[in-house]
């Protein structure tokens, strides 16, 4: 009886020939700079942190817009909770979200009508996961929303 496999010897065959090119190459350098002045410029160089809200409250800031984690500049981080309130406007949705830790103010910016739309179906008691730039003002931190 002849075995018939899935992946003909012409697809694969095991060899190392079958997993050449594409994704991270080594010549590419795995951490950012070192020098804090061209990581900020730099946009490549970003990440985004999953981050609890008690964590981004805990956060070492030298001023009230660079945030620092463990060496790396923090600006974009993304947190999962429950929307506790929300105030739709014109030009802006805010809302609380709450991870269990704590509780942050996050700001849509209303940019296209998908925005408005998009924020429609967001309900107070929903749970989310929101991706957004960390900003600070006057002690407290928020988040400009870019994905909800």
């Amino acid at each position: 009886m002849e075995r018939v496999t899935m992946y003909g010897s012409s697809q694969f065959d095991g060899s190392a020939a079958a997993f050449m090119g594409g994704g991270f190459m080594p010549t590419q350098s795995a951490h950012p700079p070192s020098d804090s002045s061209s990581i900020s410029k730099n946009r490549e160089t970003r990440c985004l942190f999953p981050l609890t809200v008690k964590q981004i409250n805990n956060l070492a800031s030298n001023d009230e817009s660079n945030f620092i984690i463990d060496g790396a500049e923090v600006n974009n981080v993304t947190i999962v909770g429950r929307v506790s309130h929300k105030e739709d406007k014109a030009s802006e949705h805010t809302f609380l979200v709450d991870d269990g830790t704590g509780q942050i103010e996050c700001t849509k910016w209303v940019q296209e009508s998908l925005d408005t739309e998009q924020m429609g179906e967001i309900l107070v008691g929903m749970y989310v996961r929101v991706h957004g730039h960390l900003r600070g003002l006057q002690g407290r931190r928020f988040l400009n929303v870019f994905s909800i």
